[in-house]
């Protein structure tokens, strides 16, 4: 396996590739392939970009015609076909049987990007700087996000000052603790030494934070908060919408509205670069131009986009995602949790953790190490890494997914004899 050309030139911030040390030449459904023939179980998924499969059937031979036809590529944000089919399929078919009503913004096709123009959205609407996030979030990588993100590692690596973001306990951190009390008492006790936010930003299941799904009340409760005191809520969905949690929206389960939601990685339908931002209407206050970005006119995800969506509905993908979610819950509870009794498990929908902490934190890294040795392809999440993540593609077949789950336990037997 010939790697010599990445290891000389390569930047040390390249990541992924450490932990899974081989040279990948195919994908298709939920396998990969490298240059030795070898088929590895994909429960990485991109990081949650492929929630359709790798080279879906549906999607690519509408990414291959609209190739062929010579359709145009690159349009910042000039009107298109793509654009304009991708807007309508969204809003009939997507929005307004959930009755929602939004007006779509495209930023620069990442999901930091989005994050930085939902904060500008916000702040201007609203006319404050401060913003409440929650510990034990992510956001993105990009200065504006990253303020709001609180891994520390990440965090260090600004080099600046990260400001206008007070940070709120998440309602797990701490059980005896009203978080929704809480921000009430900052907001209007005079010598808190915080101000009025405008906004407020949550993923409603913490993924990166060690995959924490926040119940129904509390979310609902949020909204409240929020309308009560003048203050947007943003829903963070790059990683855990688009289907991942059993609804196209991870907060639809709570019967809430955000007043902004972006989205992400698997919105580009193919693995392809988009980034959307969804706002009610009456908070689109940007003037033209005023957030831009060269690539925020990715024709070709468009493309891919607006194929997606279609390929979820008439597959009923959230319907798989739920009931796949239960084969992944009972395997742990069954065959997982079962190796050991300190261990932990959380998830809804088909992203799910095992928590290793009152283990020993390393072994998690440990897990998917052994994992890559058993051709399975996971990763680690949380405080420590501590949480082993797992979130195959939603379209994984249920002999595969209990293949990779099977591979997983292996794994974690493995690591726990020699650990002992």
């Amino acid at each position: 396996m010939n790697t010599e050309v990445f290891e000389t030139y390569e930047s040390e911030v390249r990541s992924y590739c450490r932990h899974f040390p081989t040279v990948f030449t195919k994908a298709k459904g939920a396998q990969m392939f490298d240059e030795n023939g070898e088929a590895y179980i994909d429960f990485f998924c991109g990081a949650g970009a492929v929630n359709y499969g790798h080279n879906n059937d549906y999607i690519k031979p509408k990414l291959v015609e609209y190739l062929m036809s010579d359709g145009i590529i690159h349009a910042l944000d000039m009107y298109t076909v793509p654009k304009r089919e991708f807007i309508d399929c969204l809003e009939q078919r997507v929005l307004k049987p959930r009755n929602l009503d939004y007006k779509v913004m495209f930023p620069g096709p990442t999901g930091t990007n989005a994050i930085e123009a939902a904060l500008k959205l916000a702040r201007k609407a609203k006319g404050r700087s401060q913003v409440f996030a929650l510990m034990g979030c992510f956001h993105g990588m990009t200065l504006g996000a990253l303020a709001l993100t609180t891994d520390k590692g990440a965090r260090k690596g600004a080099g600046v000052k990260l400001n206008d973001v007070t940070h709120i306990p998440a309602p797990y951190m701490y059980p005896d603790l009203d978080t929704i009390k809480y921000m009430e008492n900052l907001i209007t006790d005079d010598h808190s030494g915080a101000e009025l936010p405008a906004a407020l930003v949550i993923e409603t299941v913490q993924a990166e934070g060690g995959i924490w799904p926040f119940q129904t009340e509390w979310l609902q409760a949020v909204r409240k908060f929020c309308t009560d005191n003048d203050i947007l809520l943003i829903v963070d969905d790059i990683q855990v919408g688009c289907a991942r949690t059993g609804t196209y929206f991870s907060f639809e389960r709570a019967g809430i509205v955000p007043d902004i939601v972006v989205l992400s990685k698997s919105i580009g339908g193919y693995g392809l670069p988009l980034a959307i931002v969804l706002a009610k209407p009456e908070i689109d206050c940007f003037t033209p131009g005023e957030h831009n970005g060269t690539f925020r006119g990715n024709q070709m995800a468009f493309v891919a986009a607006k194929a997606g969506l279609e390929y979820m509905l008439d597959n009923k993908v959230e319907e798989q995602s739920h009931n796949k979610g239960e084969i992944i819950k009972g395997f742990i509870e069954k065959e997982i949790l079962p190796l050991d009794n300190r261990l932990k498990m959380r998830g809804i929908g088909m992203v799910w953790g095992i928590e290793f902490e009152d283990v020993d934190y390393t072994l998690s890294e440990k897990v998917t190490e052994k994992a890559f040795e058993h051709n399975l392809i996971i990763e680690c999440a949380g405080r420590k890494n501590s949480v082993v993540k797992i979130m195959p593609p939603l379209i994984i077949e249920e002999e595969l997914l209990l293949d990779g789950l099977n591979r997983l336990k292996e794994a974690i037997e493995e690591c726990l004899a020699e650990h002992k």
